[in-house]
């Protein structure tokens, strides 16, 4: 396994067209679910709510949140690093706002070829396409 390793938590949102809303980070290339690292004491579920409102200002509760996998992928922006990630889906409530170090939003196809993380490539978009 790639080391070092991080525990992570994301928000899968889909659009009508079942495209996903992806994050770039400042300074990066691949786009990325909004999520990221568990504070300590957090579970899975709390850190994707927090994340998803510091990096696009979307507030959620847990009863929002369906969890589409738990999967291990390379770290995209930290080589040699990898996560564990517990991707959830919900409804996009509010229009969605670059924040923090979020420097872009985009809505990605699960077919298509944009630079995404090798999580979104390897395992959330292929789940989506068999759903």
């Amino acid at each position: 396994m790639l080391s070092p390793h991080f525990v992570v938590a994301a928000v899968c949102f889909l659009d009508a067209e079942r495209r996903v809303l992806t994050v770039r980070k400042r300074d990066t290339d691949a786009f990325m679910l909004p999520g990221g690292k568990l504070e300590p004491g957090e579970d899975a579920a709390a850190a994707a709510l927090r994340e998803v409102a510091e990096e696009i200002g979307v507030a959620l509760r847990h009863a929002d949140l369906a969890e589409l996998g738990v999967w291990t992928a390379p770290a995209a922006n930290e080589p040699g690093a990898a996560v564990t990630a517990t991707v959830y889906t919900a409804a996009l409530p509010a229009e969605p706002v670059a924040a923090r170090e979020i420097a872009e939003l985009r809505w990605l196809h699960p077919a298509g070829s944009a630079t995404v993380a090798p999580l979104l490539r390897d395992h959330v978009f292929p789940a989506l396409l068999r759903s």
